[in-house]
């Protein structure tokens, strides 16, 4: 089979902004670097006390992000999640689209679910997220044959917020015989889940992401010893060190990955996009080192743009790039 990879995970149109210092993290109680979730009064509120610098209103949601990657790169794509009816529902619908995405999207008469992200001076970005239509996916909208025809699938860790869901997810499309990865989304998901998903990884999934902070979250350890944790319990293993690279277990072998030097403007997605960019190496067949190198271009040329959208001349320069490798 044709490798095709599904993507699940919250529906979600992000709108970016740069702040000029964090004093709006602290008036909204919102912890620097953190993902949080947030109700529609209080995004309303942060999104007025934002609009008069112009954010940037974009597609968006982590599984989404690494499908467009993965698209881009010329890797057949789906992806599942809900919507709303509104304006910012058919953005995201038509922006999936766009890239070649093929949609299984349910729709909803509530609002489309959308992540502020404020960007600090120093690149770091903190989510405050309303998941609105996307959290209504449910277990029921997951029927068998949504998996035909798809080799991988990749699901976000934020969609642990429905743990009938996600167990429902990777046991179908374990049961079909998918390649099924997790990137465990942030901090504080895998700290308060850390029970759930180590049963779910066990038991379903072979290939995890995440981040530095999420596998110490994850684990209570750091770098290597994490890495090694996590890679008990699932064949492959991948932790995103940002300035200083990635670790990659895989089949027992461990490879440390450098970074790609780069001007950073806004991190948001660099996890994201290296999933993509691993995921492009692991489904060609090339080497753990491959893989992470191809990880670490995404991520490198992602952060210095505002959001996760890339123009044609940058991809087109990634793709040659990665074609070396």
């Amino acid at each position: 089979m044709k490798a095709k990879v599904l993507g699940m995970g919250n529906a979600l149109v992000d709108v970016l902004v740069r702040i000029p210092n964090d004093d709006i993290l602290s008036h909204f109680n919102l912890p620097r670097g953190s993902m949080q979730l947030v109700d529609s009064a209080r995004s309303a509120e942060i999104y007025e006390a934002i609009r008069h610098l112009n954010p940037q209103i974009v597609s968006g949601g982590s599984a989404s992000n690494t499908i467009s990657g993965l698209s881009n790169l010329g890797i057949a794509t789906g992806i599942v999640g809900k919507i709303g009816r509104n304006e910012l529902g058919q953005l995201y619908k038509g922006d999936m689209e766009k890239t070649g995405i093929e949609t299984h999207l349910f729709s909803s008469d509530t609002l489309s679910g959308n992540c502020i992200s404020l960007i600090s001076s120093d690149s770091e970005r903190t989510m405050a997220t309303c998941l609105g239509a996307a959290i209504e996916l449910t277990a029921d909208d997951i029927s068998d044959d949504l998996f035909n025809g798809f080799s991988h699938l990749y699901a976000e860790g934020f969609l642990v917020q429905n743990y009938d869901l996600i167990e429902t997810v990777f046991k179908k499309a374990h049961a079909h015989g998918l390649t099924c990865c997790l990137d465990l989304a942030s901090y504080n998901v895998a700290e308060e889940n850390k029970d759930f998903l180590v049963q779910i990884i066990e038991k379903y999934v072979d290939v995890v992401f995440a981040n530095e902070e999420e596998a110490t979250a994850f684990t209570g350890k750091e770098d290597l010893e994490a890495l090694n944790e996590i890679g008990e319990i699932a064949q492959t293993a991948i932790v995103k060190l940002g300035r200083r690279g990635s670790l990659i277990k895989m089949n027992d072998t461990i490879t440390r990955i450098g970074i790609v030097s780069c001007v950073p403007i806004d991190t948001t997605g660099a996890g994201d996009l290296y999933a993509a960019g691993f995921l492009y190496g692991m489904i060609n067949g090339l080497s753990p080192e491959k893989c992470g190198e191809a990880g670490a271009v995404l991520a490198a040329n992602v952060i210095e743009v505002i959001g996760t959208k890339m123009d044609t001349r940058r991809w087109t320069n990634i793709r040659k790039v990665i074609n070396k490798l």
